[in-house]
Formats: structure tokens, C-alpha cells, sequence
């Protein structure tokens, strides 16, 4: 069917803005999608027009978390949630073309609809396709999507039509004969250990705090959680799972996602024991993703002040409108007082894009998230340890240099070296699988990098400062990039590159202001 015949059942059509769709690399189209196929989708609504603007300065400017005025989840969906209004203006038109709606929530600003793929294909003027690509199949659409005039600026993005697979986990495992010789996997860290390196404050296990950890793959198994915490020493800490569209807690096999899941509950449970962690299944496409994001962000019933993510995809891999919800949800967080602590990337400056061009990580690229890179520590004799960029090669090394789609956030203007765009990472910590972290995962022992374990490692300091402090951090880059300077609440790390992009003193592009000296920290943001 061709797009004109679509668009004419559409009167006054109008551009979603940023949902231009290509298909995905090598992929072949197989024919339309049955019309009688059931699809879910997200409807993702406009704050409401006459609420007022999110004082984003009081909750996340550079003052002190004692001085921030965050609001409560109530108080943010009732100020900066979705209108009645609109969610019936989304409703009728659900009705119109014979959907159903099956949820709606105004914090979330969301509407999920389900209905027939011939309905969506009317509904949003697509032709939805059948896709084959060189790593499985998915259905999909090229091109933009248009809703009735009405609906302009009502509906900002809609998700769930495209079923590819997004995101992928940021570890690395390490291998006898790949990353680093046999000698160097003896180089490994329990979360413990690297918390010491990292001067983490005594005395503290995040009580009273919950980390939210996004998943989209793999699950954990109890007994290896078990098991790995008795080694340690710690109590295992609580693991709730919260389902997402559908996806659930579904454990398979280490080299899966199940390495991820669990790399990321061991070193933030490691660090935080007392925490409650919080992991958000959800199924790994931009719904899935933006949908689990929300839950976390707006979950007035776990509360995660601390959020981590592990999963990200190049920036050209994305929808703007993807990326704009996602930066959205994050200023959200921002106001609530959440820290959303993203990966960087495993593959260098060119976040493994084979085009000749650098490439930065979404979401670490997004201005309202904490971006982590990367850094490879080697013990010196006496027991001491000097840290560098990590890189071992263009598709071991971590991410970093500057966004195509965000500009530069005003915390960047003292730093970006001219670039009018937003730089990323912000911070770093140990990611170098030849300095990796030991895991359990899936009744094996093992050794695994990559800047996924760098989010929880912070995420898990970010809970016992928290802790401490007795309120929230919440939005951490203003103060990194103004107040706390000199103030020695990082290590800075000079010397080494991620391909294209030069450590050097002072903030960079390869790991950020550096690594976190935990103690200090919590000093500063004490004072």
C-alpha cells in the first residue's frame, strides 16, 4: 500500500516530529504485516498546557542537595503530568479507528493502546512491513508518523509500531585469549575492593535507599545472588523484579543478558547492601526502553533515588523522538531528585559505527544523565594503583566525545573546547575487563568490564551518600562541572585515548572529570 493511500485516510495530517524510521542496516522487507496481527503501543502525551513550567534551578542547579527543592512524585504528576483533557482527546481517537485502551498514566504522560495492525496502519499513516536483517527478524516501518491535526502537539511520540531490537548491554567478559593474556585476568576486583580504591565511605550499606536498575534481557538467579554475597562476606541485598510491558525476569545462559542483569545487581548490591534493588524488566526496543525509564522514574512505591543504566546504542540508531522522551524523563528525575547513572560505551570513539565518523552512546548522551566512562587500573608495586583511559582496541575501549543531537547543557560551557555540543562521559571508574570485576552469573565465576559496570559501581556509592545525607543528590552534573571543582571529589585521569578522543587534565571526552574518590565526595556535598 502505498504511503499517499495511508495518508488520505488521515484528515489534516500531522508530522510527529523527530519519528522519522529507517529500516535497519541489511534488512529486507518481507511483505506487510497480517492485518489481523494485535499490537501494543505507548502514546506518549504533552505535559499539560496550563500547568506550569518545572523549576529545573531549584531542584538541580549548583547548590547543595540540603539546598534543592524537589518535588514528591504526587507533587510532580499533579503539577507536570498529562491533562485529563488530553488523555480523553487520545482516548476518542483510540475509538475512532476501533483501538482499545488498555492503561494510561498522567506522571508517565502515557497512553497504551492495543489494537489490529491494519487500525495502527490507518490510525498513525504507516505500512507496517515484515523485516528479515542479518540477526533475526522484526516488524517494522520506515518513514514518519502523522496523526489528525487535532492531535498536533497533543502526541509527542508514539512507540511500540517498530519492534526492532534497540539497545545493547555496555560488558565485556574477559577472555584467556582475547582481551588481556592469562596473566592479566588475574587482575580482577570484587565491588568491595574497587569501593576501597575509590575511598567509598565507611560505615555506610544504603539503607533506606532503593537503586532502580533498567534491564531489557537476561534475569537473575537466587541462588547464584546467594551464593555470591555469602563469598563476599554481605548479606545478599532485596531484589525486587518489576515487569514492563510484558517482559519478565527470564534468566538463560552467562553469555546472554543474564551477564548484564547480574553484573549490574552484584556491584551496586555489593556496594549498597542495605538498598533495596529495584530491576525494571522491560523488552529491549524504544518502547520497551522508554516505558521502563518512566516506570522507574515516577515508581512512588519503591522510590529508587538512584537509577542505572547499562543498555545503549549509538545515536544514529535512535528516533529523535526517542531521545527527546528519554532526555525528558531524565529532567523529570532531576526535579524528583533521581540520579540517572548511564553507561558510556565499549567501543571507542567510534561507539562502533563503521562509517569513518565519531559517535557518542545514547541514552549516556542525554543531558539530564550522569555518563560513565571507562578506565583500565594496573597495581604498581606496594600494592598501589595507577589508572588510564581504557582502550584496548576500537571495540574495547570506552565510549566518549560529543553528541550529534543534544547541544551543549549550560553546566558545559567552561569545558566543551568549543564544541556547541553536549561532551560526553562525565565520570569514570574501572571498565577494562583485564581490571575487571568478578561476577557470578548463571552458576559460573567469572570476569567481566565494560562501562556497564561503572553505573552501578557509582550508583551504589550515589545510595550511601544518600544515605548519609539524609535526602537525595539528585541531578549530580552541575556541581561536578561548577562547584565542586578542586574540591578533589574526583581523580582526574590524563593519561590515554579512546581513538580519536585525548585524555587530558581536567575534564576530557575519554573518562570525563575522572574517577570518584567517594569519601570526598560526600564531604563536599556535606559542606
Amino acid at each position: 500500500m502505498r504511503k499517499e493511500t495511508i495518508m488520505a485516510g488521515i484528515s489534516n495530517p500531522h508530522i510527529i516530529p523527530g519519528s522519522g524510521q529507517l529500516a535497519l542496516q541489511g534488512a529486507v522487507a518481507l511483505g506487510p504485516v497480517a492485518d489481523e496481527q494485535t499490537i501494543e503501543i505507548t502514546v506518549r502525551l504533552r505535559a499539560a498546557p496550563d500547568h506550569a513550567q518545572i523549576d529545573l534551578q531549584a531542584a538541580s542547579g549548583d547548590t547543595q542537595p540540603v539546598e534543592r527543592r524537589y518535588l514528591s512524585r504526587t507533587q510532580f504528576a499533579q503539577a507536570h503530568g498529562a491533562s485529563d483533557a488530553d488523555i480523553a482527546t487520545v482516548t476518542a481517537f483510540a475509538a475512532q479507528h476501533g483501538m482499545v485502551v488498555i492503561s494510561s498514566d498522567a506522571a508517565q504522560r502515557r497512553v497504551v493502546l492495543a489494537g489490529t495492525a491494519a487500525q495502527m496502519n490507518d490510525a498513525f499513516g504507516v505500512q507496517l512491513e515484515e523485516y528479515e536483517y542479518p540477526d533475526g527478524s522484526y516488524r517494522g516501518r520506515v518513514g514518519e508518523l502523522s496523526v489528525p491535526n487535532q492531535l498536533a502537539g497533543v502526541v509527542e511520540g508514539v512507540f511500540g509500531l517498530d519492534d526492532r531490537p534497540v539497545a545493547t548491554p555496555k560488558f565485556q567478559r574477559l577472555q584467556a585469549d582475547g582481551f588481556a593474556s592469562a596473566a592479566a585476568a588475574n587482575i580482577a576486583f570484587t565491588p568491595p575492593q574497587l569501593a576501597r580504591l575509590y575511598n567509598f565511605p565507611q560505615g555506610l550499606d544504603g539503607s533506606g535507599q532503593c537503586i532502580g536498575i533498567i534491564e531489557l534481557g537476561g534475569g537473575s538467579r537466587p541462588r547464584d545472588l546467594k551464593i555470591y554475597f555469602n563469598e563476599l562476606g554481605l548479606p545478599a541485598p532485596r531484589v525486587k523484579s518489576i515487569c514492563i510491558d510484558h517482559a519478565k525476569n527470564r534468566p538463560t545462559t552467562a553469555n546472554s543478558a543474564d551477564g548484564e542483569v547480574m553484573l549490574d545487581i552484584e556491584v551496586a548490591g555489593a556496594v549498597a547492601p542495605g538498598a533495596l534493588i529495584a530491576v525494571y524488566y522491560a523488552p529491549n526496543t524504544e518502547r520497551g526502553f522508554l516505558d521502563a525509564i518512566t516506570a522507574a522514574v515516577h515508581d512512588d512505591v519503591h522510590q529508587p533515588s538512584v537509577i542505572s543504566i547499562s543498555w545503549g546504542a549509538p545515536e544514529s540508531a535512535w528516533t529523535g523522538q526517542a531521545m527527546t522522551a528519554f532526555e525528558q524523563a531524565f529532567a523529570d528525575a532531576a526535579a524528583m531528585g533521581v540520579t540517572i547513572l548511564c553507561a558510556a560505551g565499549d567501543n571507542g570513539s567510534t561507539d562502533g559505527v563503521a562509517d569513518g565518523g565519531q559517535h557518542v552512546d545514547f541514552p549516556s548522551s542525554a543531558p539530564h544523565a550522569l555518563a560513565c566512562g571507562g578506565t583500565r587500573v594496573m597495581l604498581k608495586d606496594g600494592g598501589g594503583a595507577v589508572e588510564t583511559v581504557w582502550n584496548s582496541g576500537p571495540n574495547s575501549a570506552t565510549g566518549g566525545g560529543y553528541s550529534s543531537f543534544f547541544g551543549r547543557p549550560d553546566y558545559q560551557q567552561g569545558v566543551a573546547n568549543g564544541q556547541a555540543a553536549r561532551g560526553v562521559p562525565d565520570v569514570a571508574g574501572d571498565a577494562d575487563p583485564a581490571s575487571g570485576y568478578k561476577v557470578r552469573v548463571d552458576g559460573q565465576n567469572l570476569v567481566f568490564g565494560g562501562t556497564s559496570a561503572v553505573a552501578p559501581l557509582w550508583a551504589g556509592l550515589l545510595a550511601l551518600v544518600n544515605q548519609r545525607l539524609g535526602r537525595p543528590v539528585g541531578f549530580l552534573n552541575p556541581l561536578l562541572y561548577g562547584s565542586l571543582q578542586g574540591k578533589g571529589v574526583t581523580r582526574d585521569i590524563t593519561d590515554g585515548n579512546n581513538g580519536s578522543q585525548q585524555a587530558a587534565p581536567g575534564w576530557d571526552t575519554c573518562t570525563g572529570w575522572g574517577c570518584p574518590d567517594g569519601e570526598k565526595l560526600l564531604q563536599a556535598l556535606s559542606d
